[in-house]
């Protein structure tokens, strides 16, 4: 039976920790500039993701849409593989409502939330009600966005805001970071009459420290 040499066994130990540590750091590499509750991007429990999502509310009454698009690598031509998509709005009084039973992020951001995961064709979709604007304010009407990558810390993106909203004003419009690329999104509808729109998104774009 050969013997390892004591040497060895050094070397082993000293670079498992430094090893470990290296990848750590590139799974969780921070970028952004803070992002409060995209903790809740990890909240989907048992649930297996995949680039479709029904949220909770779309068998409601009111506006149902789909919004759709792909997902690109930082080149904003590359489809982007396992990157994590978390949406949550408002319900059709514009409040994040609750069951009663949420725990985590839930509490605040309301039971209308969903996980999608992309392919390798970077596409996702997902099925919702059009949310209201918050009531007796002037921000007009949106679905927040946050964004998991493979090595990347989570981070927010634009949300998603709806042309020819009555508040979606100029002066809104330049507060616009173009996080992603541009989150304003012309809705349609459909043979059915349901409202349908197209967002592609661009991992990193305008996102600080990226």
């Amino acid at each position: 039976m050969k013997t390892i040499p004591i040497t060895l066994y050094i070397l082993i130990a000293l670079c498992i920790p430094a090893c470990t540590q290296s990848q750590d750091t590139k799974r969780s590499r921070p970028v952004g500039d803070g992002c409060e509750g995209c903790e809740a991007i990890v909240e989907y429990g048992k649930k297996t993701l995949t680039p479709t999502d029904t949220l909770p509310d779309y068998h409601k009454s009111g506006p149902k849409m789909i919004v759709s698009g792909t997902i690109y690598q930082n080149d904003g031509k590359t489809p982007a593989k396992d990157v994590i998509l978390y949406i949550y709005h408002t319900d059709q009084k514009g409040y994040y409502s609750t069951r009663g039973d949420e725990t985590g992020w839930a509490k605040r951001h309301g039971y209308i939330r969903g996980w999608i995961k992309t392919g390798a064709d970077g596409k996702y979709t997902f099925y919702t009600l059009k949310p209201a604007p918050y009531p007796g304010e002037s921000i007009p009407a949106h679905i927040h966005p946050v964004i998991k990558e493979p090595g990347i810390q989570e981070y927010w993106i634009d949300e998603y805001l709806f042309q020819g909203d009555p508040l979606l004003t100029q002066a809104e419009r330049n507060q616009q970071k173009q996080r992603g690329g541009s989150g304003i999104i012309t809705l349609t509808r459909n043979k059915q009459g349901i409202l349908i729109c197209k967002r592609d998104i661009v991992l990193g774009k305008n996102i600080p420290g990226y």
